[in-house]
């Protein structure tokens, strides 16, 4: 069946032609209105049209009504249009238009609301991205339910996702793992005269020092075995196994997470490869760099930083953004055209540097590339009060802590559901409540209670698809139509939003809508013709909820 809003802008279109032929083209916009008195639709283009050729626009609307009406007859999914105010057009959808869209769900099953273009979009998706020096945090936890929410809604429109970790694994901080590893190796520990002023604190460090002295192996998901040599005083040893060590635990805690990488990617490879230094030449090359007290500096400036800033440290290091601006060449030359990167807000000012870099480069790459979902910082509140500290990381809440403490799901869906740059507190105490102020249980309820309902009416889901609908005629089963119907519009919003929160917001509104209905209507009274049509939508609406949580990575259970 044809989408009805495509049905009402063609007819619109042919309408404008005919009252106003030879103006402009003008935006054909179908809003929803708040209250469903004023229909299923509302239309401005009256009101734009009218600017256009200085003529009343309520008079226009009332034209284009009359144009429009011959056609919205024929079509059967309309009845004539309204006007309203000063000039608006609203429309409303024949009942069993509305009811259609159960059997469309039916039809289209777990792929319902998705899109298959003609050509499908390559895109990277870079997140998560954790340095490998202890175990994942909360932020990183928002990182990784955000990135693969937005892998899946961007799949479900049609492009062909890379899901992507880049591993910080060069750098002072690993020389500081190391350093950490070594001393509780050699029988250091915190507190003690010996151990280092800026060592890694945890619980975790002594567990790698132990298992690198028993010459334990490790391995991550993408890397060689490291199997330990055991000498407390071979740094470079201790290096590589904690490394591996740390990269074998994130595996295994996203794997919990249920999140899986298409890509791994190592920053020391950049290194090895002679990508960062093939790009610091590149840029030299530019002319945009020059000395200054023995450093190399890239004017930034010229590309909207506030500062120029140095590749080239006056020890001959290079600056965390160069290996930044290196990898993305690497994703440039791999054919990614569109990378989006979820980090945390406190890299804002990477944004500006890795994009100055690359257009310092003149390669070819566009000026807005890649795109950033930036999240903020993540507050855990667990009896009313924060919680900072995890006893084996020694000063922050792990990912692994919270799915513990309330469960993957909730962590995932409670990880979504807000803007990413707006400060989010994780309420341990809501996430595990079995009521309607916990968002995420209040969806799956939802899902569980209609599922409820098919077992006790106790027949074939393929009776179902074939329901009549002509008893669907209550406002809260047509609202509860006209939701479903929206379903493909709100993916697509969120997806080319980049706005999973839409998705949890959305799933939670249609769950409210359903309880309403429950709560108010018998679903299996003894009309079989009223009861197979409320079953038929309760039956497609557990089929978007499941459809919508999937997307996020959320289970949909059957039983609560």
């Amino acid at each position: 069946m044809q989408d009805p809003k495509e049905i009402l802008e063609r007819i619109l279109g042919e309408a404008i032609h005919r009252v106003a032929p030879g103006t402009a083209p003008v935006e054909i916009r179908l809003d929803r209105p708040r209250n469903p008195e004023h229909g299923d639709f509302a239309c401005n283009v009256a009101l734009q049209l009218g600017r256009l050729v200085k003529r009343n626009p309520r008079e226009l609307a009332a034209q284009l009504a009359e144009a429009c009406a011959p056609d919205l007859a024929d079509s059967g999914v309309f009845g004539p249009l309204e006007v309203a105010g000063p000039g608006f057009l609203n429309a409303r959808l024949a009942r069993s238009a509305k009811a259609s869209i159960v059997a469309r769900v039916f039809a289209e099953g777990s792929a319902f609301g998705h899109v298959q273009p003609a050509a499908r979009e390559r895109v990277q998706i870079e997140f998560v991205s954790a340095n490998p020096t202890g175990p994942l945090h909360v932020g990183h936890g928002r990182q990784a339910a955000l990135g693969d929410a937005l892998a899946a809604l961007l799949e479900s429109q049609g492009c062909e996702v890379t899901r992507e970790f880049y591993y910080n694994d060069a750098g002072a901080q690993i020389d500081k793992l190391a350093l950490s590893v070594q001393a509780r190796a050699r029988g250091s520990a915190p507190g003690a005269p010996d151990w280092p002023a800026d060592a890694y604190n945890g619980e975790y460090i002594a567990e790698i020092a132990a298992d690198y002295l028993a010459r334990r192996t490790a391995q991550a998901t993408d890397g060689e075995p490291v199997t330990a040599a055991g000498d407390a005083n071979d740094l470079e040893a201790v290096r590589r196994f904690a490394v591996a060590c740390l990269r074998h635990e994130q595996d295994g805690d996203l794997a919990s997470f249920g999140v899986k990488f298409d890509v791994f990617t190592l920053e020391s490879s950049l290194y090895a490869e002679g990508r960062v230094e093939a790009t610091v030449r590149a840029l030299v090359a530019s002319g945009r760099t020059y000395e200054k007290d023995g450093a190399l500096w890239l004017r930034t400036t010229d590309y909207g930083d506030d500062k120029d800033r140095v590749v080239r440290k006056s020890d001959g290091g290079y600056t965390y953004f160069v290996p930044d601006v290196a990898y993305h060449v690497a994703k440039w030359e791999r054919g990614f055209r569109r990378v989006i990167n979820v980090q945390g807000t406190d890299h804002h000012s990477t944004v500006t540097r890795v994009r100055a870099g690359l257009q310092a480069l003149d390669i070819g790459i566009p000026a807005g590339y890649p795109d950033y979902v930036l999240h903020s910082l993540v507050k855990v509140m667990r009896g009313g009060e924060e919680v900072k500290i995890s006893k084996r990381a020694g000063s922050y809440v792990t990912v692994r802590d919270l799915i513990e403490w309330v469960g993957r799901d909730a962590v995932r869906f409670f990880l979504v559901s807000r803007r990413a740059d707006a400060e989010f507190v994780f309420d341990v105490d809501l996430a595990r409540a079995k009521n309607d102020e916990n968002p995420v249980y209040y969806v799956q309820y939802a899902h569980a209670r209609i599922c409820s309902l098919l077992r006790q009416w106790g027949g074939a889901p393929a009776e179902l698809a074939s329901a009549g609908l002509d008893a669907l005629a209550h406002p809260r089963e047509l609202a509860l139509l006209m939701r479903l119907a929206g379903w493909p519009e709100a993916l697509a919003a969120a997806a080319r939003e980049l706005a999973p929160h839409a998705i949890a917001f959305w799933l939670r509104e249609l769950a409210g809508e359903f309880h309403s209905y429950y709560n108010a209507e018998r679903i299996l009274v003894e009309d079989a013709a009223t009861r197979g049509a409320r079953l038929a939508l309760c039956a497609a609406v557990r089929q978007v909820l499941a459809n919508g949580l999937a997307l996020l990575g959320v289970s949909a259970p059957e039983e609560m």
